[in-house]
């Protein structure tokens, strides 16, 4: 059983990384079960806290390592998130973790893998794409992005490495590309059938991950295109407040999204929902 007790880091460094965002490096500090950070999953997450604050959920974009040094991506939203953006480097700060359900990786090996992700939903499905790359352990691997405008586009950094061993799709919503050959205007649902023509055969995987409109209207659209319901897979935010299914308030029918998830197929997902969404 997790302790509610915070972790102490560092607060190592950070950049800026698109519109109100920035990546974060921190560092778990002397005394830290690093041991148990260390099985931490690609797509899962950890409990940020901040004192006199509070604490919020982010996902790894990349896990803890042997020294225990993590980062993420965080965007400026709420109170907790505002005082993180004060701190400087050097600050002690808490964290909770390794929580929640990581990415099936074992399903995803050696497939045609199409992974999407819509502004700082991205930051679930780094880990995914750098481990397939840096292992050259897919058949096919396509990632969609999509960001408001150019300025909002984030995770700039991993995307341009990427780009330089697979196919990446960057999709500007309000039209404003820059003649970049891998930026389109529109959403990735207005890329979707170019994306998957290019695959020729129906992708074996699926991850979605950012605004819940956006993955939902991607699943229904993927499986009436024939994509099974059992292969979409997505990852959900719904208030996620303590991480270990105590507080109630990511509750979805008989499911806590904090411990269940955030990772969950469309084919189990779909069970949570409301009727009408």
């Amino acid at each position: 059983m997790h302790s509610l007790t915070p972790t102490a880091i560092q607060l190592i460094d950070f950049y800026d990384d698109g519109e109100l965002a920035r990546h974060f490096h921190f560092r778990l500090m002397p005394g830290a079960d690093i041991d148990q950070w260390q099985k931490a999953k690609t797509g899962q997450y950890f409990m940020l806290c901040l004192p006199n604050a509070g604490e919020a959920p982010f996902t790894f974009t990349r896990l803890p390592d042997e020294e225990g040094n993590f980062h993420g991506l965080v965007r400026k939203m709420g109170t907790v998130t505002s005082e993180l953006f004060r701190q400087e480097a050097g600050q002690v700060l808490g964290a909770r973790g390794p929580y929640g359900v990581g990415w099936p990786m074992k399903k995803i090996a050696d497939k045609r893998v199409l992974v999407v992700g819509g502004g700082c939903g991205l930051a679930p499905l780094v880990g995914v794409v750098d481990e397939l790359i840096q292992q050259q352990n897919y058949t096919q691997l396509t990632v969609v992005y999509g960001a408001r405008n150019r300025q909002a586009k984030m995770l700039n950094r991993e995307r341009t490495r990427w780009q330089q061993f697979i196919p990446v799709f960057n999709m500007i919503e309000n039209g404003d590309t820059n003649g970049d050959e891998s930026e389109y205007s529109g959403t990735p649902s207005d890329i979707m059938p170019t994306v998957l023509d290019s695959f020729g055969e129906l992708p074996d995987v699926v991850l979605l991950a950012g605004p819940e409109g956006m993955m939902f209207s991607l699943a229904e659209y993927l499986v009436a295109y024939g994509v099974s319901d059992h292969s979409i897979y997505m990852s959900v935010e719904r208030r996620m407040h303590c991480g270990v299914g105590t507080c109630g308030h990511c509750y979805a029918k008989s499911k806590y999204v904090c411990t269940d998830g955030p990772t969950f197929s469309w084919d189990e997902l779909q069970q949570y929902l409301p009727a009408e969404r």
